[in-house]
This record gives structure tokens, C-alpha cells and sequence, in this order.
């Protein structure tokens, strides 16, 4: 199996519509999801949201998953949010995306009052800050990577923004994380003329 590998970027986009486990990107989502019952948060959802976006971490990540109502919450934040193609899925991270309903995600939460959220996405720890940011300059950005249970090869996403352009790309079939991190930045730089 060969790598895939979908982008959309606003006018420059391919391979937009296919299909893909989200992995960490669906972090954005859930945060967004919370963001939009519309009161402020709790201390300890600012610190849970806080280590889901920075540290990418999966326990956080779980307990606002039940805040929001699990699959149900989060499909009914997509609808909202304007993502047609994102299916939840009982485990968050396998919920299906595109490229173009990311693209529409980062449109939502670049455009409109996500500052938090965006503020987050610009302070991404050391070891995770690859992906979006090769397109250079000043940047916000959520990525997420997980191995296929059945085969064993890596699904590499990267939203965000970067050197002023929405990005989002997606991609899987990798034998290792790092190649697919190289495929995504790879991807990114073409994508934003930065070849």
C-alpha cells in the first residue's frame, strides 16, 4: 500500500474529499464543540483543553470528549461548524474527516471568536510544532499521528495556519511516523508555493 495524501488550502486543494481516520486533529473539533455552548469555561477545562491542544493528550482529550456528549456532541458541533463529510466515531480518534471539512474547521476557528482555541494552537510543545509550520513564518496549528491496528501503518495529519494561509492536510499508508511527517511537510510547502 502507498502512502495518500489530501490537502486544501483555499484555491489550491486535491484529493480533498477522500476519507480519513482523524487521529488528533479531531482535538480541534472537540475543543471547538465546547467552545460553542457558549459559557465560560471551568478552571479544569481550561487546564483539560490546555493539555489536549498543547500535549496532544489523549486522557484530556477523553474527558472533554464526555463533556460534549461524546459522537452525538461532536456531530452536532460539525453541523454547526459547517463540516459535512466528519463523522464521530465512538472512539474520537477514529472519527472520519477530509481535508476540505478540516479546511472549513480552520476557516471556523481562524474567522470566527475561537481566540482561545487559536491561542493554543500557537503555543503546540516542542516535538509537535511540525506539520503546518513548514510553510514558515508565524503559525497555529494541531497535528495527529496514530499507527492502523490493522495494518500497522501511520494515518499523519496537520491543520492549521501558517505564514497567513489556512492549511490542512491528511494523509496515511506511512511505514513510520516520521516519514509521514516528512509526506505532510512535503505537501504543506508545495501547497503554499514554498517548494
Amino acid at each position: 500500500m502507498s502512502a495518500s495524501v489530501s490537502v486544501a488550502v483555499p484555491g489550491r486543494s486535491y484529493g480533498e474529499q477522500r476519507s480519513y481516520p482523524s487521529a488528533s486533529v479531531v482535538k480541534v473539533s472537540i475543543l471547538a464543540a465546547l467552545l460553542l455552548e457558549g459559557r465560560p469555561l471551568t478552571v479544569r477545562e481550561r487546564e483539560l483543553a490546555r493539555a489536549m491542544i498543547v500535549r496532544s493528550d489523549n486522557d484530556a482529550a477523553t474527558a472533554l470528549w464526555e463533556t460534549i456528549g461524546g459522537a452525538p456532541g461532536l456531530d452536532a458541533a460539525h453541523t454547526r461548524l459547517g463540516l459535512t463529510q466528519t463523522r464521530a466515531h465512538t472512539a474520537w480518534g477514529l472519527t472520519r474527516t477530509t481535508a476540505a471539512d478540516q479546511l472549513a474547521l480552520m476557516r471556523a476557528v481562524f474567522e470566527g471568536p475561537y481566540a482561545y482555541l487559536r491561542a493554543l494552537m500557537g503555543q503546540v510543545g516542542e516535538g509537535q510544532d511540525w506539520g503546518v509550520s513548514a510553510a514558515g513564518g508565524a503559525w497555529a496549528l494541531k497535528n495527529g499521528w496514530m499507527p492502523m491496528r490493522d495494518t500497522g501503518l501511520w494515518v499523519v495529519h496537520s491543520v492549521g495556519w501558517a505564514d497567513g494561509r489556512l492549511v490542512a492536510v491528511l494523509s496515511d499508508g506511512h511505514e513510520t511516523k516520521e516519514a509521514g511527517i516528512a509526506c505532510v511537510e512535503a505537501a504543506v510547502r508545495e501547497a503554499v508555493g514554498r517548494v
